[in-house]
């Protein structure tokens, strides 16, 4: 079957991703705080993939909430151009590990 197509018109490309409402990025810090934390909290560090750097600050942000959470210091280093880690004191630098999905 072909469907014929109206009014429809090829966007340019701008380049970057598309923003998040108020309320996804709220519900997105709110998933890595809970899915992260438990992971730091079960083994000490995560390595998360984080490609733009929208990504990263809101990684850098769940760090500093799970900080004021935990009451102890949540550090996070940026891994190479695609991934950061984070993680607590004393398990720094252990980058043999996979990424997670």
């Amino acid at each position: 079957m072909i469907r014929d197509l109206y009014n429809v018109r090829v966007q340019p490309a701008e380049g970057g991703s598309t923003p998040l409402t108020e309320e996804e990025e709220q519900r997105a810090r709110a998933v890595l705080f809970s899915d992260l934390g438990n992971i730091i909290a079960e083994q000490g560090w995560v390595r998360f993939p984080a490609y733009s750097p929208e990504e990263r600050r809101r990684l850098v942000d769940v760090a500093h909430r799970l900080s004021a959470h935990w009451g102890q210091q949540v550090f996070f280093e940026a891994e190479d151009q695609c991934a950061m880690k984070l993680y607590l004191a004393g398990h720094g630098s252990q980058s043999a590990n996979p990424l997670l999905p």
